[in-house]
């Protein structure tokens, strides 16, 4: 928001300016004085903003009763939920840093995805700031219809939990490898949903930066859900540039691997690369070599080869999210609108979509919720380690605020 500098600042514009601000922070949640800081930079409009007051009056809202910062304070300070709250059933997936299961609440009965992180060798690698995002982005999706959401989190001493939602579709790497590749409309109705996802990320300034078919989930109706949010990168609009090489090889963008600034634009190479393998199958994504020097020397400089029998929309498609210019890829100017528009999502009514009105081209063929047939057995078949009841509760210096419990959980949390 700008403030014209030649004109004062009357007392209704500052009402009004002052409304924003408190609306705004609502819905990003994030600290008022954080964004002062970040915001208010303008000679002009601190000389019409008393800060120091607005602070303050945000600190009597945060003290106000049945506040947003009276949650925060509830999640952080009065939960009580622990690790016995919980059966573990089986091994779902696996991790870096530990092991995601499927557990069900003792009480309430519902069923979960439950990813279990050990503390120590997180801090050996230095990993804290990384797993901090990914709470904090969990956090700020809860209300995206493709992302997965977060009911709780909380920590012990040697272990950190992240209590999610469980998506029992099956991962789209899964199914890729089962049916070899999707046809147009199936592809693009997955590549729909995965933008909208990614698109909203961008609204909040995170630019997700690891997409790919392992961490793109089909919940039971049969809709995307994107999930592992650690890679994710906060706090950059579009049109702001990043400089951290992170993600995985075969779906890095060029100006990654060049080590050059790059944008927001990187998730759209990404979605390029998932959509091309979807199309033409896992055994042929673009520019793939077993060798990692000739993937990346096929990253930068490899012609795009696309199958004859691809139409004339998702030819072009795949060539504008592969666009190694930035400055020409699809998505870079106006982001999701960009593909809203293209000829290859012509079918899709995008409010509908995010609605999720738009009935799924397969709807996974599961009994119920704790049905694990689409997990792989390479998973299922591993025990539940016997930490995951570790019993003490206690904060850890290096994972602060950490504890967290959706508020729309709070009411049925014992």
């Amino acid at each position: 928001m700008t403030v014209n500098q030649e004109r004062p600042m009357t007392y209704s514009k500052m009402r009004g300016l002052v409304t924003f601000l408190s609306a705004l922070l609502k819905g990003k949640k994030v600290g008022f004085s954080e964004f002062i800081h970040k915001h208010v930079s303008s000679q002009q409009l601190c000389q019409h903003l008393d800060t120091q007051k607005l602070l303050q009056r945000q600190s009597k809202l945060k003290r106000a009763k049945g506040g947003k910062a009276t949650l925060n304070s509830v999640n952080t300070e009065a939960s009580q939920i622990k690790p016995s709250d919980f059966d573990y059933l089986k091994v779902i997936g696996t991790g870096s840093f530990g092991k995601v299961l499927l557990a069900r609440h003792r009480k309430q009965g519902a069923y979960y995805a439950v990813k279990v992180l050990q503390k120590q060798m997180i801090i050996k690698r230095k990993e804290q700031r990384h797993v901090m995002v990914e709470r904090s982005v969990l956090v700020k999706g809860l209300q995206h219809p493709f992302l997965v959401g977060l009911h709780f989190s909380f920590q012990t001493p040697n272990t950190l939990y992240f209590v999610l939602d469980y998506v029992n579709g099956g991962e789209l790497f899964y199914h890729l490898q089962r049916e070899g590749s999707f046809p147009e409309p199936r592809a693009a109705f997955y590549s729909a949903e995965m933008a909208a996802a990614l698109g909203y990320l961008h609204s909040l300034n995170i630019v997700y930066r690891d997409l790919k078919p392992e961490n793109i989930l089909l919940d039971s109706e049969g809709h995307v859900m994107l999930t592992d949010f650690g890679l994710c990168k906060e706090g950059v609009a579009t049109g702001e540039i990043m400089h951290t090489i992170c993600g995985t090889p075969e779906y890095l963008a060029p100006e990654v691997l060049q080590g050059h600034p790059y944008k927001p634009a990187v998730d759209w190479w990404g979605l390029g690369v998932v959509l091309f393998e979807m199309l033409c199958g896992l055994v042929s994504p673009p520019f793939y070599n077993h060798s990692k020097v000739q993937m990346f020397e096929n990253i930068l400089h490899a012609h795009l080869q696309l199958p004859s029998t691809l139409s004339e929309g998702a030819c072009s498609v795949l060539k504008g999210l592969l666009e190694r210019d930035i400055s020409k890829r699809l998505g870079e100017s106006r982001d999701i609108e960009e593909l809203q528009e293209h000829p290859f999502f012509t079918f899709i009514n995008w409010d509908d979509l995010v609605a999720r009105k738009v009935k799924p081209p397969f709807i996974p063929n599961v009994s119920g919720p704790c049905d694990i047939s689409y997990i792989d057995p390479e998973f299922t078949l591993q025990p539940v380690p016997t930490c995951v009841n570790e019993r003490c509760q206690a904060a850890s210096e290096a994972f602060p605020g950490f504890s967290f419990i959706n508020p729309a959980e709070y009411m049925a949390v014992p």
